[in-house]
């Protein structure tokens, strides 16, 4: 697997301080082993469950995934990340991700089924209030799960045309832009009924993307056309080599910088899943399963030859060196992070 793409000189950690956690965690990497230390903690919101960084690196937004619903920026030009403004509410709740895209923040906001829109100023600091807002509406076949819409990620695609977000609660991927603040619906693209889409990746060509399923354990390899701004679902792959006993609930899933490889994480198993990308990307052949270093591997982040795990059940950050011709991980060491819940590297 060909190293491509600069090192990550830090690390940033969100966790759910609900469940004993630090609040936000800034580490140092190591860029020949990987490893992390610690350098900071930060606990200024609750639950900052799930960070992303400004283009520019300088600033990290994190969501507050609570009822009440916000979003937070801080600088990190140090090691020790400041609060720069108050948290500015989404006007939805249970926000569980967020990037940013053409100007604003994003949020996905799981309880509400909803998209919101935050400006992000020139100094990166955000604007006061939310300037629109997207709320998703429908329901899936599964009775507990799906009975209203859970828009649970939120990302641009690779060119910055559009946005994606990711509905578990409605099967289904939406496609926006934003016109005066307001993200608006341009076109939503089905999966199967009573899959629960999770969270999707980009194959860096840009042609093709992966959802993970949460309500079954797969994922769903799609064409993506850009200058459309559509989705075609190609083919569903399990994650796990046997039907799990009971539910599984794959949660993260990355994708290598070169394309070669797709990695999931699947909760229930504690285990984290190998794919080997064929063809240009249209198809992914699972390769094997390896144990995630810990208990209820949330999230997942890959750099040049190494992957980052949050397990939040057992607190800590596990990384693996990664296999270049089979990109299967090789456990290389872990950091104590109680709830964790999400990696970002920058």
């Amino acid at each position: 697997m060909a190293e491509v793409g600069r090192r990550p000189g830090r690390a940033f950690i969100g966790s759910f301080t609900a469940a004993g956690g630090p609040g936000i965690v800034v580490a140092a990497v190591d860029p020949d082993s990987g490893a992390l230390t610690v350098l900071s903690r930060a606990n200024g919101i609750p639950d900052p469950s799930y960070l992303a960084l400004s283009p520019t690196g300088g600033t990290l937004y994190a969501v507050s995934e609570t009822a009440e619903g916000a979003v937070v920026a801080y600088g990190v030009t140090g090691d020790v990340p400041e609060r720069a403004g108050a948290p500015v509410p989404v006007d939805g709740n249970g926000p569980t991700h967020l990037s940013v895209f053409d100007g604003h923040v994003l949020t996905a906001n799981y309880g509400s089924g909803s998209v919101t829109a935050v400006p992000v100023r020139a100094d990166g600091t955000l604007a006061r209030a939310a300037s629109g807002v997207l709320r998703h509406s429908g329901s899936g076949p599964h009775t507990k799960r799906q009975q209203g819409p859970h828009a649970h990620q939120v990302q641009p695609d690779p060119t910055g045309r559009w946005a994606v977000s990711v509905d578990l609660g409605t099967d289904s991927v939406r496609v926006c832009d934003l016109r005066d603040g307001s993200p608006l619906l341009h076109r939503e693209v089905a999966l199967r009924p009573g899959s629960g889409p999770r969270h999707l990746v980009f194959h860096p060509g840009g042609s093709y993307a992966y959802v993970v399923n949460e309500l079954t354990p797969s994922v769903t390899a799609c064409r993506w056309d850009a200058p459309d701004g559509s989705l075609k679902p190609l083919v569903e792959v399990p994650v796990l080599p046997d039907a799990p006993a009971g539910d599984a609930y794959p949660s993260g899933i990355a994708v290598s910088p070169d394309g070669r490889f797709v990695w999931t994480a699947t909760r229930g198993e504690d285990v984290l899943s190998v794919f080997a990308v064929e063809g240009e990307g249209e198809a992914l052949r699972l390769v094997g399963t390896v144990p995630c270093g810990g208990h209820w591997p949330r999230a997942l982040a890959v750099s040049a030859g190494f992957l980052y795990v949050a397990n939040e059940r057992s607190g800590d950050v596990t990384w693996f060196a990664l296999d270049p011709s089979t990109g299967l991980p090789r456990r290389a060491g872990s950091i104590e992070v109680a709830a964790a819940s999400c990696v970002v590297l920058g």
